[in-house]
């Protein structure tokens, strides 16, 4: 008997909840007839896509809103650009008893090896990468490694046209490097202080990566101040912010952004076993981009303030092993002799806890701050000494040991060009039994490498049989100069060497 009530009370049970999904299959078929437009073929559209919208965010004043990433990939992707670096090697096999090497071969080994054959011209080689306008004179930030060896650079824009770029300058120390184009109404990207971006913060990369154009991938801001020591410059400075947004191959160079659509940083690289993303990818921080460009256009070259100390990231194992109190801070291994930081008064032993009042808890953090000053430059050091905190004020440096701002001479000729060029040093002019000269000190993309086989630490005496003394020799000479130019001089070893290329008329 009280099985039978039961089992008619399950009998209502089942038979209600029948009821319900029935009336809940009818209502969902109600809402399709009326979203459905028309089924033709078999093919049915809706006038309305439900739940657009599915994540939140919350702004600087703490107000929720959907986290939409259309209108920050519309604001910025007319601002980064395609570009494309063509070397054109010089033959292989000797010419004039001398072996021309592949200048490929050192970063991929012999894997050209047998397509090119012996003696005959090469094909020209293609590389590609990206880059991010910054301003409406048609100046583009890029990394440096998408340019360097190569003898022409093209910039395509969004909408697929098409410019021969300018080298204004690179930076090898931080990977970075400042091209600029001819052409008008251009889409700009602003920077920001990325000492504001926090960890955590949503970011989009955007970019041409595996060659698809105008890519754009979205994560967070995985961590700051990061160095995986991939720039084996002297100087190298590495501080990156890294980044869970897909980041490949073709993305160096491009654009890191925030959802206010403005510039974090420049994608650099990737952490990956297989060459393709697998999680971490790292962009120079925006502080560092503006130093360099800043450099760059005033001065022609990078301004670099240094301490002269080595340094390494205080842990639990530097402590033990120093015989210390841990301390949260940058451990002074070695101060140079007569380097600003010896002047001031800094010590080996001494851990670097902030500088100017902003804290150094790493190594790339110190060099990300330092790197965003000129010799010149004072900067204050709170620092622990022996369990005390002390201050220093250090003025720092440049490589050479002054205060000097080395400015290189700014002339659209000598961009051209594409080298730097420096007065000859006096010890070597003496060596060498010369009166003067001008140094080639760094080729990129420009008339000499892409005419001539010039090595870089070619010392040029004279232009078209003009004695030349000083770079303003190399500007007065050939700022309106047409057709042919030769160029005379020799290397460190004392080998005389002729060089000739052509002018565009």
């Amino acid at each position: 008997m009280n099985a039978n009530k039961s089992s008619k009370g399950s009998f209502k049970v089942y038979f209600f909840s029948a009821l319900i999904a029935l009336a809940v299959s009818l209502g969902v078929i109600g809402v399709n007839k009326l979203n459905q437009k028309e089924e033709i073929k078999g093919v049915t559209t809706v006038e309305t896509v439900q739940g657009k919208h599915v994540l939140y965010t919350a702004d600087d004043e703490g107000n929720i809103k959907p986290l939409d990433f259309t209108d920050t990939s519309k604001k910025v992707l007319d601002a980064v650009v395609h570009i494309k670096s063509t070397m054109t090697s010089p033959s292989y096999g000797n010419q004039g008893g001398r072996e021309l090497p592949d200048p490929f071969k050192e970063f991929f080994g012999d894997m050209f090896k047998g397509q090119t054959p012996e003696g005959m011209q090469s094909q020209p080689r293609i590389g590609t990468g990206s880059g991010v306008i910054i301003n409406d004179q048609g100046y583009i930030v890029t990394n440096n490694h998408v340019i360097d060896n190569a003898d022409e650079v093209e910039v395509t824009l969004y909408d697929n046209e098409s410019y021969k770029a300018t080298v204004i300058g690179t930076d090898p120390t931080t990977d970075l490097a400042l091209l600029q184009i001819d052409a008008d109404n251009l889409s700009t990207m602003s920077l920001v202080n990325s000492d504001d971006v926090e960890v955590g913060e949503w970011v989009l990369a955007v970019g041409n990566p595996m060659g698809l154009n105008s890519t754009v991938t979205a994560g967070i801001v995985s961590a700051k101040a990061r160095n995986i020591n991939i720039n084996q410059d002297k100087f190298a400075v590495e501080s990156f912010i890294q980044t869970d947004a897909a980041i490949n191959p073709g993305n160096s160079g491009g654009a890191l952004v925030n959802l206010d659509g403005n510039l974090v940083g420049i994608n650099t690289a990737i952490a990956s076993r297989t060459g393709t993303y697998t999680g971490y990818g790292f962009a120079v921080p925006s502080n560092i981009v503006t130093k360099v460009v800043e450099d760059l256009l005033k001065y022609g070259k990078v301004q670099r303030g240094m301490l002269g100390v080595t340094i390494r990231t205080m842990d639990s194992n530097l402590a033990k092993e120093k015989d210390v109190d841990f301390t949260k801070g940058v451990w002074i291994e070695q101060v140079g002799e007569n380097s600003a930081a010896d002047k001031a008064g800094i010590k080996s032993g001494d851990i670097i806890l902030e500088v100017n009042g902003s804290e150094t808890a790493t190594s790339p953090r110190l060099q990300e701050i330092i790197a965003g000053k000129r010799p010149g430059d004072e900067v204050t050091l709170l620092v622990n000494r022996d369990g005390k905190e002390k201050e220093f004020t250090v003025v720092l440096e440049n490589a050479n040991g002054t205060t000097k701002i080395v400015k290189k001479e700014k002339k659209e000729i000598l961009n051209l060009l594409g080298a730097d060029f420096e007065n000859l040093d006096k010890d070597l002019a003496e060596k060498l039994k010369l009166d003067g000269g001008v140094q080639v000190n760094k080729l990129y993309p420009g008339k000499i490498r892409k005419e001539t086989q010039m090595r870089e630490g070619f010392i040029i005496t004279h232009i078209d049989g003009k004695r030349v003394t000083d770079v303003e020799d190399v500007a007065h000479i050939l700022e309106n100069k047409k057709g042919g130019v030769m160029l005379e001089g020799v290397y460190e070893d004392g080998s005389k060497y002729y060089y000739a290329f052509g002018l565009d008329s």
